[in-house]
């Protein structure tokens, strides 16, 4: 019987199994930010056993409030920013270099293949779309894994979600995950990892699957996956030049991760995207799903484009298409967010911040502010935000305020209606 990639993974890492279905595994890399982190500092001090197993393993951020907002963020960040200093963590971004972990990690390459990564995060699944096995955990985890560099985890039980069909013009991946997860429901692949393959995934850019990847917690996964191919070597060749004479050494390194066409899955989903229309959510969960087309007119007080799911060079260059020329509608705030220091900048050389700037949006540092209602776009009772963020709980950007998940296209175009409606790109129509 083959193995899938998680398998495989969990494999190569086991240390121990204290029981039939519980594996210790070795761990690639921890990352850590400042809103869970210094919870898990602070009880480190307290026992005596203020260490880190590997500094070099470990990588840190400010993100989720930056800059500091008040005295208890400001407290927070500090935490992280002594704690880094005092065990020469040399890759702790702070204000300045800082971005949304889940972009700004990979992009610094800490991300492979075949690696394990833990954070304190639900959304760490985004790594998954390297081909590493990625998960979120709570505080007690995450405290071992800094001072020990292992986690411990349910044997894997995978659902493959195979992605068929051709994509339409204007319909992007976060329109398949939000149609997946409205499919199987929010509790649909709970303590299972969701493996995205087929040819729909196999034609996307990295950037894509990390979309997908993103919002597999969503369904209730553990982690989101996909297999390495040439896609992945190329994001990452400018990290692993000096490893491999050729690309074509690196994916064939590489492959050997990659899914058993004989291995055994918990579930397999079909999902053919030839026919998709661009999603929104409603209500409060990502699992409501209606097309753009449902929900048009459906006036709109907000708009805002960023976050670990949609604020990578590839959405901002998709929404400045859609906003070129164009302002937005007087009734809408528009904010944006790119996810990183490099997305900004390359933003900024291609003229798509111009863009953004003169179709009347406020622009921000990169930040993870908004998505949990905490700084730089929170709603008031009873607003209404469309969002290219990951949730659409209750309160979730603010409390009484409703979000509207939705792709970069469909919430540029509806900052410029004024309401929810469909992009120009949909259907080539741009």
């Amino acid at each position: 019987m083959g193995l899938t990639i998680a398998e495989k993974i969990f494999n190569a890492h086991r240390i121990d199994s204290p029981t039939d279905t519980i594996h210790v595994l070795s761990l690639d890399a921890v990352f850590c930010h400042e809103i869970t982190t210094p919870i898990v500092i602070h009880d480190l001090v307290e026992k005596g056993k203020d260490r880190v197993f590997d500094p070099t393993k470990i990588k840190a951020v400010i993100d989720h409030v930056t800059p500091a907002k008040d005295s208890k963020t400001a407290a927070q960040g500090r935490i992280l920013r002594d704690w880094a200093r005092r065990h020469n963590i040399r890759d702790f971004f702070d204000i300045g270099r800082n971005g949304i972990c889940h972009a700004l990690f990979p992009e610094k390459g800490f991300v492979r293949p075949g690696y394990t990564i833990i954070m304190g995060d639900s959304h760490t699944c985004t790594h998954g779309a390297f081909g590493a096995f990625a998960a979120g955990v709570g505080s007690t985890d995450l405290e071992v894994a800094i001072l020990k560099g292992v986690c411990a985890f349910n044997t894997p039980r995978t659902m493959k979600v195979t992605v068929t069909g051709s994509l339409p013009d204007g319909v992007f991946a976060k329109d398949v995950i939000l149609t997946i997860i409205a499919k199987i429901g929010v509790n649909g692949a709970t303590n299972m990892i969701m493996e995205f393959t087929g040819p729909v995934v196999a034609a996307m850019s990295m950037e894509s699957r990390m979309t997908l990847c993103n919002m597999a917690v969503e369904a209730g996964a553990t982690s989101g996956i996909c297999n390495p191919d040439m896609t992945t070597v190329d994001y990452l060749w400018e990290f692993i030049k000096d490893e491999y004479k050729t690309k074509r050494d690196a994916l064939e390194d590489f492959s050997r991760w990659i899914s058993d066409s004989d291995s055994k899955y918990e579930q397999v989903i079909q999902h053919d995207v030839s026919g998709l229309e661009p999603v929104v959510t409603v209500g409060y969960k990502p699992d409501q799903v209606k097309t753009v087309r449902e929900m048009e007119g459906t006036p709109v007080d907000q708009i805002y484009i960023g976050s670990c799911t949609n604020g990578r060079i590839e959405d901002l260059r998709i929404a400045g298409r859609v906003v070129k020329g164009k302002k937005i509608s007087d009734r809408v705030r528009g904010i944006v967010a790119p996810a990183t220091p490099k997305a900004y900048q390359m933003a900024l050389d291609e003229g798509i911040i111009k863009q953004f700037m003169d179709a009347g949006f406020c622009v921000t540092n990169p930040t993870c502010g908004a998505c949990l209602g905490m700084s730089t776009g929170v709603l008031a009772p009873g607003e209404v935000c469309a969002a290219t963020t990951n949730r659409n709980f209750q309160g979730r950007m603010g409390e009484g305020g409703m979000v509207h998940l939705m792709s970069p296209a469909t919430a540029a175009a509806s900052a410029i209606a004024g309401h929810i409606t469909n992009s120009p790109l949909y259907g080539g129509r741009a």
